[in-house]
């Protein structure tokens, strides 16, 4: 008996007129994920099915754990649509298994078939206990479900469920750009915005000397977990110091956080004109730190007409580090190596800024040409889930 993965979508199902496109673009992205294996991949508006080697079975499903815009995925026997040999097929696989209940759950989705769904339950589960001693049958609570979906041309015959990411398949939405920094909240902000089909670049701040190049090793690891997600990340590293220096030199101290969001915010705008960009993401957590009251989150924002994306704006910080261990950033992002927000953070940062005052204090630099200048040195590094982390010579 051959074996397939079948899997359901889930979410998608409900896209009426957008069904196929959604479909099509989790195919290619499955595709993708598969491209090393010698899988045959096949789909219809219900189902898709991934025929493999039983050796490749273990890491095909790490990587389909973690393919968005699947619900829900099954192991399944795949026997021909024929009464005798779908009850030949299923004592067989019940005999292999240790249990002492089950219930059998029949889908006819061929309707010509002779025999309805509740009558093949019956008949089903007669073979089972006529052969198999010590079972029994329990509808509430069985220690298997024998599951038969009947179809035209193939009947599929499975045991188990695997919960899938869920969320769109990346690509079904356009390109944002995500605001990368070394802590817990930005990477965890990517992986959602991933799940509701958002592909994007990362944007990464640095100021070297006052950030060091095991900062920047540590985004891009922070990348590369992304990366296993989707298939490539394209990360943007905009050298920040020049912008960070005159901020700190020239302006008010109190302000000074206020004032390198904002400037971000514009080069950010820069990038995602230049790249193709719909909408900024970033990790920012309603008052969290002073940079994100509701009035800070204004001032800033006013620099820029881009959407501004915050996936975890409203979970506080324990349901987000429990969201990074699940994706494995967690233990990366708590490296002790400051990113540039928080090389110089003052004592007393102001948590109520003004805009006119942001506005003034930003006018005692020439921080137009400074953000032309961090556009236009900025270096990029194409990040894979498998790839090197050597980059020190970038600045």
């Amino acid at each position: 008996m051959n074996r397939v993965i079948l899997i359901k979508y889930g979410e998608l199902s409900t896209k009426k007129g957008n069904r196929n496109f959604f479909i099509k673009t989790l195919y290619e992205n499955v595709k993708s994920k598969l491209k090393k294996y010698d899988v045959k991949i096949s789909k219809d508006r219900a189902r898709m099915y991934i025929e493999f080697l039983d050796s490749d079975l273990d890491e095909i499903k790490k990587i389909i754990d973690r393919i968005f815009g699947i619900h829900m995925y099954h192991i399944a026997t795949i026997v021909d649509t024929n009464i005798d040999v779908i009850k030949t097929s299923v004592l067989e696989i019940m005999k292999n298994e240790s249990f002492k209940t089950f219930k059998v759950e029949t889908k006819r989705s061929d309707k010509s078939f002779e025999i309805h769904s509740q009558d093949m339950n019956r008949v089903l589960g007669g073979v089972i206990l006529k052969n198999i001693d010590t079972s029994s049958v329990d509808v509430h609570n069985p220690d298997i479900l024998v599951t038969v979906e009947i179809r035209e041309k193939n009947t599929y015959i499975y045991l188990n469920s695997y919960k899938g990411s869920g969320g769109y398949p990346v690509g079904t939405q356009p390109k944002g750009m995500l605001m990368l920094s070394g802590g817990i909240d930005s990477p965890v902000a990517g992986y959602l915005a991933m799940k509701r089909g958002v592909k994007f670049d990362a944007v990464y701040f640095e100021a070297i000397p006052h950030t060091s190049l095991e900062a920047r090793n540590k985004v891009i690891e922070l990348c590369k977990k992304l990366a296993g997600y989707t298939d490539q990340i394209n990360l943007h590293i905009v050298n920040f110091t020049p912008i960070q220096e005159e901020i700190y030199k020239n302006c008010r101290e109190d302000y000074c956080i206020t004032i390198m969001r904002r400037m971000m915010y514009r080069i950010m705008e820069k990038i995602s004109n230049s790249h193709k960009g719909y909408a900024i993401i970033n990790g920012e957590s309603i008052g969290q730190v002073a940079s994100q009251t509701l009035t800070s989150m204004r001032v800033i924002n006013s620099v820029t007409n881009m959407p501004v994306i915050r996936p975890v704006a409203c979970l506080d910080k324990l349901e987000i580090m429990e969201i990074a261990r699940k994706i494995d950033t967690y233990n990366t992002s708590i490296l002790p190596f400051e990113d540039c927000c928080t090389v110089f953070v003052p004592k007393h940062p102001v948590i109520n800024p003004r805009i006119d005052t942001s506005i003034y204090e930003e006018e005692k630099f020439d921080y137009k040409s400074m953000i032309d200048d961090a556009v236009e040195s900025m270096n990029t590094i194409k990040v894979s889930e498998d790839m090197d982390n050597e980059f020190s010579d970038l600045l």
